[in-house]
């Protein structure tokens, strides 16, 4: 038990140095090289506290090994633009002038559901004031808001999504009172005859409805919906 009590705090002490040398990003802002190599330091670290035969140095040199790796790494990272995009990607642009470019969400294994939850986790409830977004390679996204007049304040509306990736949202549908043959005959006027053609369709109280397909074009409409959700 004794053992345990002192590979414990050692192991501890040298978690804290490792911790101190990587740097203080949190978990949201790694690299993908740094979050791999924050895993397996931690998978390392654990393997002279579950058995009290194995000897200390069994974890302590790999832990060391890959602390030395991820410097290497990051003045790779920090000398050349093509280590840098290896090792940790680049940035991608899904929104583009208000419009979602689909074949870019698709590229990162992501959907409309994702990047809408994304935009709403930085406090914006609205794609139509969105004029670019960009995924940084650390997972955050930044958003650049399109111009406001502050001589014309507008009220806050929140928009109700009733097509995602191509889906009807029944549900969302009967909430703003809008049916399918409404939709379908707006875009009918754009040669679009099928919902698995849209990325997105969504709808705000005022009536206004952001239309956006993965071909990467959208327009607005105006709608009569309920006006009150």
């Amino acid at each position: 038990m004794l053992i345990v009590f002192v590979k414990a705090i050692i192991i501890y002490i040298v978690m804290l140095f490792v911790i101190r040398v990587m740097g203080k990003r949190q978990i949201g802002e790694m690299q993908p090289f740094e979050f791999v190599i924050t895993l397996l330091i931690a998978e390392v670290a654990a393997i002279p506290l579950n058995d009290p035969h194995i000897p200390m140095h069994f974890g302590l040199i790999p832990m060391f090994v890959l602390v030395i790796l991820h410097v290497l790494m990051s003045v790779l990272a920090r000398k050349s633009m093509f280590w840098r995009v290896v090792l940790s990607g680049k940035s991608v642009l899904v929104i583009d002038k208000g419009t979602i470019n689909y074949s870019n969400l698709l590229s990162m294994n992501m959907n409309i559901g994702d990047l809408l939850e994304a935009i709403r986790c930085e406090n914006k409830h609205d794609i139509l004031n969105i004029e670019y977004a960009i995924f940084e390679t650390n997972g955050q996204i930044c958003i650049v808001n399109k111009p406001v007049d502050p001589t014309k304040p507008e009220p806050s509306l929140l928009p109700v999504p009733i097509v995602i990736d191509g889906k009807w949202d029944c549900q969302a549908a009967t909430k703003v009172g809008i049916t399918q043959t409404q939709i379908m005959d707006i875009l009918s006027r754009r040669c679009i005859n099928r919902f698995s053609q849209i990325a997105l369709i969504d709808i705000r109280q005022n009536g206004i409805a952001y239309i956006c397909t993965k071909k990467n074009e959208s327009w607005q409409h105006k709608l009569s919906v309920l006006g009150e959700w």
